[in-house]
Parts: structure tokens; C-alpha cells; sequence
């Protein structure tokens, strides 16, 4: 089985093509998702957190507080860095079982969308790697629409991640979600180069 990563920048559209993986049969493993999940499900992860930011971040139910750690992570670089620390091998751990999973199923193709791949390092164990390219002005344009924030919001998410033309310079396969040109013929053809080597 091949696992293939999907990411690029907010706003590019890693979603809609995720959906589109998924509509079309393919297990897609959601990143972002996932590590939402495990914040409350994971007894490692929620152990190192409390013992990192004391036991009042969760409920007695063991049910994160978000609000207390948006506090505690908001304009702090170094609590951000600190909790992705600590998150990022709990989602490495979920995504492994869950290829292993797909693995056994007998796919041939699995998918991991990640928002962060080439800046977590997660690429280096991939097949191969999708980048969904939209220019800036558009991705700006749908995140202010899609989240009801500011233009200076979305640049300020824009500067913890890498910038596009550094993944698409390390991408296998680029498609393009402009709203201009069609999506699935796109990634019907991209489909086609992964399966012939499968």
C-alpha cells in the first residue's frame, strides 16, 4: 500500500479534496481532526499535558478546557511549541495503527491530510506527497469568508506555515485549486500515476 500526504497552505482547499478522495473510496486520515480527538482520548497525551500545564486543564470527566489552554498557548511561542511537542507523536502514533489498518484492508492507496506535513517532518515517511496550490489573495479570501476573521488573522495563521512555493518545490504532484480549474480531472489523473506503480 502507498500512503500519499495532502497538504498546503489555509485556504488552499486540502479539504475539498479530501472530501473528493473520500467520495471516491479512498481512506483519508484527517491530521487536524485526529489530534482534536486525541487531546480528550489519548490517556498519554492528556497524562503529559497535565503534568505540563497542571491538572485543571482537563474536567474531573477528563475533558480538555480549550478555552484554558487557548489561554495559555495565545502569544506564547514557547507553550505552542511545548503542547505540538507533545501532540505531534500522539498523532504519529493514531496515523501508524490507522495505516496499518488500511494496510490490512487491502487498500492499495491511503491518504494523510496535514496542514503542517513538511514542518512536523511527517513527509519523510510518505510515498509520495499532493500540494494543493491556490494563490494567496484567493486563500485569504476564503478563510476571512469561511471563519469570519480579519485579513491580518488569516497572514497571522499564514506565518506559522511554511510558504507555498517551498512546498510545491518539494511536492511529487501540485493541483491547482484556483477556483478556476476543475478539481477531479486533476486528481483523477493524479490517481492514475499512483496506481500504476502500486
Amino acid at each position: 500500500m502507498k500512503t500519499i500526504g495532502i497538504t498546503g497552505g489555509i485556504g488552499s482547499g486540502k479539504s475539498t479534496v479530501s472530501r473528493a478522495l473520500a467520495a471516491l473510496g479512498y481512506p483519508v486520515f484527517i491530521s487536524d481532526e485526529e489530534s482534536k480527538q486525541l487531546l480528550d482520548k489519548d490517556s498519554q497525551l492528556r497524562a503529559a499535558l497535565k503534568a505540563a500545564f497542571g491538572q485543571d486543564l482537563y474536567t474531573p470527566g477528563n475533558k480538555l478546557d480549550k478555552a484554558r489552554l487557548a489561554a495559555i498557548i495565545f502569544g506564547n511561542a514557547e507553550a505552542l511549541q511545548q503542547v505540538n511537542a507533545l501532540v505531534h507523536p500522539a498523532v504519529f502514533r493514531a496515523f501508524h495503527a490507522w495505516q496499518a489498518q488500511q494496510a490490512a484492508a487491502g487498500h492499495q492507496l491511503a491518504f494523510k491530510e496535514a496542514a503542517i506535513l513538511y514542518e512536523a517532518g511527517a513527509a519523510a515517511e510518505l510515498d509520495a506527497v499532493i500540494v494543493v496550490s491556490c494563490p494567496e489573495e484567493e486563500r485569504i479570501r476564503r478563510v476571512t469568508a469561511r471563519d469570519g476573521i480579519s485579513r491580518e488573522a488569516v497572514l497571522a495563521r499564514m506565518a506559522h506555515q511554511w510558504p507555498e512555493a517551498q512546498k510545491v518545490a518539494l511536492a511529487d504532484y501540485v493541483l491547482i485549486n484556483d477556483g478556476q480549474q476543475p478539481v477531479l480531472p486533476q486528481l483523477q489523473h493524479i490517481l492514475q500515476q499512483l496506481l500504476k506503480g502500486a
